[in-house]
């Protein structure tokens, strides 16, 4: 069985969600919500993922406290910022002397902007990390692996992750175009809201549906949970020879499925550096087919 839940993980779980519980609410509903949610990470499989588990556990805090965190306005704001830098990232990748190379490093980098993995993002370092991203050094053989496959494939699904960094992903989507025009490319984002996660509103806000085919996952888990696709989404991914997953929630619900995945995302919390050996906020490009039993536990 292919372990996907740690001591580590199982702590942070639990932990982020006594973070949630709203401070104005009676202590016994607290603490009602805490045993349910200890209950809902005892009782699962250990292949269960971290975002399959959360998603239950959402639906707990609805039945208790009434709704989940509105991240509406966050999400447009980190839309907005992105769209703002975008002409400038642009010129960016059209003058870099790898034009691929650049586009992953940026849209790897805007796996920052995640709510789910991390409490706040913090402006000043997306900055920070966007100004390095042109020099990001990916693994030379899986860059060019993929690069290989991109011109051998004729049909691509492209799995979004967060608000903003869905700009990030149409410049990269729009870079693989330029240099693949004989590839076709579907976008998929979240079917129903899940933190920051991009939607198909946000897919509109940004413009990425006038430059590919964008649809919904049919799910609201932050991830791509592939027994709980909408059957397009499902037959989508199984159609396609090549399929690019954006960050760690996509890899934790995808990872072990054996499709030609290649992962894209950056190490933000402290459990994902220790598995790769990386230091935190480390951008990551692998190859499903070559990580057996990577996260194996034991």
């Amino acid at each position: 069985m292919l372990v996907k839940q740690t001591p580590a993980c199982i702590r942070c779980l639990a932990e982020r969600q006594l973070a949630r519980c709203p401070s104005d609410s009676p202590p016994a509903l607290q603490t009602e919500f805490m045993r349910r949610t200890l209950k809902i990470i005892a009782d699962a499989p250990l292949c269960a993922s971290a975002p399959e588990l959360v998603a239950e556990i959402d639906a707990v805090r609805v039945e208790l406290f009434g709704s989940l965190e509105d991240y509406s306005s966050v999400k447009s704001h980190f839309n907005r910022l992105m769209l703002s830098l975008e002409p400038e990232l642009w010129r960016t990748i059209c003058d870099s002397s790898d034009p691929l190379g650049t586009a992953l490093g940026l849209s790897m980098t805007g796996n920052y902007i995640d709510f789910g993995a991390m409490h706040s993002v913090d402006e000043h370092k997306l900055r920070e990390l966007l100004a390095k991203a042109p020099k990001a050094a990916f693994d030379s053989a899986a860059l060019e692996s993929l690069r290989n496959e991109l011109s051998a494939s004729k049909h691509m699904a492209f799995l979004t992750d967060n608000c903003g960094e869905i700009v990030l992903d149409k410049l990269l989507i729009s870079t693989i175009r330029r240099l693949f025009p004989a590839l076709e490319i579907t976008a998929i984002v979240r079917g129903a809201n899940a933190v920051n996660d991009a939607t198909l509103e946000d897919a509109a806000e940004v413009g990425l549906d006038k430059l590919v085919p964008v649809i919904g996952n049919g799910s609201n888990i932050a991830g791509t949970c592939i027994d709980r696709l909408s059957a397009e989404a499902r037959r989508t991914l199984d159609d396609a020879e090549l399929i690019i997953a954006k960050g760690q929630g996509n890899f934790e619900t995808l990872y072990g499925c054996q499709k030609n995945i290649h992962y894209i995302f950056m190490c933000k919390c402290q459990m994902f550096a220790d598995r790769f050996g990386v230091e935190r906020f480390q951008g990551m490009l692998l190859r499903e087919r070559g990580l057996k039993n990577f996260i194996e536990l034991g």
